[in-house]
């Protein structure tokens, strides 16, 4: 308190200590700067790449003919479809999931020894490598089963989407204001009611975001999906059979020798990223009218 009363009384103390703010103030603006700089390049450098090299291999060929030998002009029409399937069943199991664990840990098991422990263990899954999902989901599905399949590798995408559904839920219900339920509780609704027609509500935007985030995510899973559904070069929709998906085609095409399938491999990477943009925007302009 002493030193703060005689910088105030003392001017040039005062300006002395003004100056050295804005001094640090001027080099860490300077440091961020640079760094959003570096980190904006990086970015920017890999799109580059990525539109260069993926559109270099973007024909009608590629949404009409699947994936075939090398020097066969083939295309990546099963992968393609094999992702839409995965993804899709894969979101659909998991996104119910999370929603509902979401909702008990913030509704109904804030402070409890069981929902600490809910808790904790999907946070330990959400930072799990994605590996680790697949061993899990081989271990249970194809190796007692006999052999890979399209649903062992929409489970494993399931299993990865959950613990995103269920922080992003669980975070977004809680951010929702008490007096916002208390006004619900006066009028007479149900615990229920008022966190299917309030709380719900109120947190849908938030709880879509995460849900695009899952989505994001589980459309690049590679590891997952090599040790369930495996992939497929030829055609194969059944769920009981291996099944082909753009992440292990872009995998198993990279690496290769010729030049076609390497070309497939970027144009590959490139429909995963304007995929997700794509949803990402749709679903901007779907929940615009309630904001």
């Amino acid at each position: 308190m002493s030193i703060a009363l005689k910088t105030t009384r003392n001017p040039t103390v005062a300006a002395r200590l003004s100056r050295r703010r804005r001094r640090t103030n001027g080099v860490v603006k300077l440091l961020c700067t640079v760094a959003t700089i570096i980190g904006l390049a990086f970015l920017a450098s890999i799109l580059a790449t990525l539109l260069w090299r993926g559109f270099a291999g973007l024909d009608l060929h590629v949404f009409t003919d699947i994936t075939r030998p090398p020097g066969s002009n083939g295309g990546l029409l099963n992968a393609i479809i094999g992702s839409l399937i995965q993804t899709l069943i894969g979101t659909l199991i998991g996104m119910p999931i999370g929603l509902l664990v979401g909702t008990y840990l913030a509704e109904y098991a804030r402070n409890s020894a069981l929902g600490n422990a809910v808790r904790f263990v999907s946070d330990v899954l959400l930072s799990a490598p994605s590996i680790l999902v697949g061993l899990f989901v081989y271990t249970i599905m194809v190796g007692p089963f006999g052999g890979f399949s399209g649903i062992a590798g929409c489970v494993a995408l399931a299993v990865i989407v959950i613990p995103i559904v269920v922080r992003t839920t669980e975070d977004m219900l809680r951010l929702i204001p008490v007096p916002l339920r208390e006004a619900a509780f006066a009028l007479g609704a149900p615990k229920w009611r008022v966190v299917i027609l309030v709380c719900y509500r109120a947190a849908l935007d938030g709880i879509a975001t995460g849900v695009l985030l899952a989505v994001a995510r589980v459309a690049g899973e590679t590891a997952p999906l090599l040790f369930t559904s495996l992939g497929n070069l030829n055609w194969s929709l059944s769920l009981t059979a291996p099944m082909s998906s753009l992440p292990v085609t872009i995998y198993q095409y990279a690496g290769s020798a010729f030049d076609d399938w390497v070309s497939l491999a970027w144009t590959g990477a490139l429909l995963i990223t304007l995929g997700v943009l794509a949803l990402n925007i749709v679903a901007r302009f779907a929940l615009r009218p309630r904001t």
